[in-house]
């Protein structure tokens, strides 16, 4: 028998699906899964007849691969890999590599790393992006971790990956948790983009009292310009569908979001690096938010509305919606690639920023055409530390300006929650103000507690601290934070 080209653990619908795309491109694999009889189901079933292997355990699962090894891991997150890695290890040989394709957090693929290089094997934790569909005919991958087990299994991730123009969207992301962590922030992107699509939603159907098939047709109207996206696309395939009795679907969908944790960890990460992640952020509270759905409920009858109820023009609100949901969006990624820029700081990654806007061109949930100006706005300037200084998003950030304000304006008067679209605004009021308010908060910070300030009449890194009641003294605190 032919040994495999790589073994895939985990035969839910993405390993599945995986398996299918690697074996179409030409490659052996071989397939584990923790309850056999879905090997069998799965061989005997959809793969009948394919270049798939099925093992009835890890040895013989082990020696149906070619050397070195290479063996996906496509289980939960969390201790289902630990144990794998546990499992696997005094099974493989030195130069065999283990992948995870699961959503894990980066730390937990950084400490992976370095376990498994101490073996003497490779390890590189790989996003995945594009669901089941993906999966099948072309995800984004986004690898990182072990850079010699790279030029193994490049060959294999790259041709099942999406193709845009003729490249891949899948390359090397970096060293230790990198790959996750792009994965991490391409989630947390798709949390702020699903988040101001919905409050879009919202604002045409309770302001303009829009039916849903009249929505569909706006939006795919907007899939054909500058909005052009997966996320827009399904919109409008969502406001079509009806239900058995021929009423929109959409109306029947319970209002309360979940959540698998990856929006949070981005948030948390941003914390921690101090990136005013807002816009993401925002959208990880209102799924939290959402979740309360009896409290909102009982809210409702307490906290009334006593906004301004007059009517905007539809035509010119419609229009004012597509260009605040442009700008807003502008701002989801500005923020993502400052994350990532401050973590690349942190843990010394080379991330090539352009490269990764490509790898998201195709397979993935926050696939665009807006994508290829990331790439551009990049090339021109590699150092870019703000991605609306660049010239083409700073023109549109620029003209989208005033119907944004419109927007934000008009959600807050007609008493429609925005919290995405505006906490977006107003980083762009911030992030463009040469002084802001905080000269406040450092006096405050003085006052209480001796914290320190800086001067502007001062150079940079001088502090002083003021006796500001007559009874505090000359000692300071030695602790100050930017």
């Amino acid at each position: 028998m032919s040994k495999a080209d790589i073994g895939i653990i985990g035969l839910a619908v993405m390993g599945e699906n995986l398996v299918m795309n690697m074996e179409s491109k030409g490659f052996t694999v071989a397939v584990y899964n923790r309850t056999v009889s879905r090997v069998t189901d799965f061989v005997e079933g959809r793969a009948k007849g394919k270049n798939i292997i099925g093992a009835q355990s890890l040895p013989e699962f082990v020696s149906l691969l070619k050397k070195p090894r290479k063996v996906l891991l496509m289980v939960k997150a969390g201790q289902p890999v630990d144990d794998f890695i546990n499992l696997l290890l005094p099974l493989l040989e030195k130069g065999d590599i283990i992948m995870d394709g699961g959503n894990s957090h980066y730390p937990d693929t950084t400490r992976r790393v370095s376990f498994v290089e101490s073996r003497g094997l490779y390890y590189i934790g790989t996003g995945v992006s594009g669901g089941e569909e993906g999966a099948l005919k072309g995800p984004s991958i986004m690898p990182g971790g072990s850079p010699v087990a790279w030029a193994h299994v490049k060959p294999i991730l790259q041709s099942i990956a999406a193709q845009v123009d003729g490249q891949p969207c899948c390359d090397w992301v970096g060293e230790g948790g990198a790959g996750h962590f792009v994965k991490m922030v391409h989630n947390g992107i798709e949390y702020g983009d699903m988040q101001l699509i919905s409050e879009v939603y919202q604002i045409m159907r309770d302001v303009l009292k829009m039916t849903p098939d009249e929505m569909a047709e706006i939006f795919a109207q907007w899939n054909k310009g500058e909005l052009e996206s997966y996320l827009i696309e399904i919109t409008a395939d969502i406001l079509t569908m009806k239900d058995e009795d021929g009423s929109p679907l959409i109306d029947k969908i319970l209002d309360a979001a979940g959540q698998k944790g990856t929006g949070k960890w981005t948030a948390q990460n941003a914390l921690d690096e101090g990136v005013p992640l807002t816009l993401i952020t925002e959208a990880v509270f209102a799924r939290a938010l959402s979740s309360n759905k009896d409290g909102r409920v009982e809210a409702s009858k307490v906290l009334t509305y006593t906004g301004d109820e007059k009517m905007p023009d539809k035509a010119t609100l419609i229009d004012q919606l597509r260009q605040a949901l442009y700008a807003a969006k502008i701002v989801s990624y500005t923020q993502g690639y400052m994350l990532m820029r401050s973590a690349a700081k942190t843990f010394n990654w080379n991330l090539n920023y352009g490269g990764i806007a490509m790898m998201w061109r195709g397979g993935c949930i926050i696939r665009s055409v807006f994508l290829g100006k990331i790439k551009d706005a990049f090339d021109k300037n590699p150092a870019l530390e703000n991605l609306m200084l660049d010239d083409y998003f700073a023109n549109e950030i620029t003209k989208a300006q005033q119907a944004w304000r419109v927007v934000c304006a008009t959600a807050a008067m007609q008493g429609i929650p925005a919290p995405a679209m505006s906490s977006a605004l107003s980083f762009f009021d911030g992030i463009r103000t040469a002084r802001l308010s905080a000269n406040m908060l450092q006096a405050q910070r003085d006052y209480f507690g001796a914290h320190t300030y800086e001067r502007v009449d001062k150079p940079r890194g001088q502090f002083f601290h003021t006796n500001w009641t007559g009874e505090g003294g000359d000692t300071a605190s030695t602790i100050y934070h930017v």
